[in-house]
């Protein structure tokens, strides 16, 4: 793929232009998550007892900051990505500059990581207020690591979706049919360990589990059986994504 520096370029562009929107879209990104850990975290784990030997709401929080950064990389780069690609035509200028077309996507996709990012980042302060935050700062930053990672691979499927989308009605298949049932399914509320193997087998395919299992790893600092597996499953799932969105994406633009 022809990708240079001039990735960061798109990068900055992004960012600059984020800067008009920032409160908005800073409230809907926790909007969701939030929810989530306070009616969930708070509410119902009053009422429940330990789960994986920590209180409900310990077990809760990695998965949460997981599936926030899922959400916001992933809608990042379904809507705002049409967006510029429908209605303010900024790709047909972008790739008509010395940037490549490869340039222009992966610049997105690194807008998407960095959404999913600063989601996941607030989404953890949150929790550290609540009174649940990593064993230590190298816990903190290996998290962040692996933040934008997850965000960088769920922002490559989004641009997977996104070339073949061409109005707002079709990114409802993919958040009712895959992202919905893979944040109920991968760990996030409640641990796999009762499913019937079928389902934990299903499990074991979704991305999202393996987030989920290093984030509460990263997070507590201890390892789990099967964290090798969970660590290449990413990074394959991850490359694969990342090729596949990009080359999809530039036969889109570039016909």
């Amino acid at each position: 793929m022809n990708l240079s520096h001039r990735i960061g370029h798109v990068f900055v562009r992004n960012l600059v232009s984020y800067k008009r929107f920032i409160l908005p879209t800073f409230i809907v990104s926790l909007g969701q998550p939030l929810f989530y850990l306070v009616t969930f975290g708070v509410g119902m784990g009053a009422y429940m007892g330990h789960l994986g030997g920590r209180p409900y709401l310990q077990f809760l929080v990695p998965g949460v900051i997981a599936s926030s950064v899922m959400m916001s990389a992933t809608f990042t780069c379904l809507y705002d990505t049409l967006v510029k690609i429908l209605h303010e035509r900024i790709y047909e200028s972008l790739i008509a500059t010395p940037a490549s077309a490869e340039d222009v996507i992966a610049g997105d996709v690194a807008w998407g990581a960095f959404r999913g990012l600063l989601s996941g980042f607030f989404m953890l302060l949150i929790a550290a207020l609540m009174g649940v935050h990593p064993a230590s700062v190298l816990h903190v930053l290996l998290l962040l690591l692996l933040m934008a990672f997850i965000g960088a691979l769920f922002s490559a499927l989004a641009m997977i979706v996104t070339s073949f989308a061409y109005n707002f009605d079709f990114f409802s298949y993919y958040t009712e049919l895959v992202i919905t049932p893979m944040l109920f399914f991968s760990g996030v509320f409640f641990p796999l360990d009762n499913f019937p193997a079928w389902l934990k087998a299903f499990a074991g395919f979704l991305p999202l589990t393996h987030a989920v299992n290093l984030t509460r790893a990263a997070f507590y600092g201890e390892a789990f059986p099967g964290l090798f597996a969970s660590v290449l499953t990413l990074l394959l799932f991850g490359a694969a994504a990342f090729v596949l969105g990009v080359r999809l994406m530039k036969r889109r633009l570039i016909k």
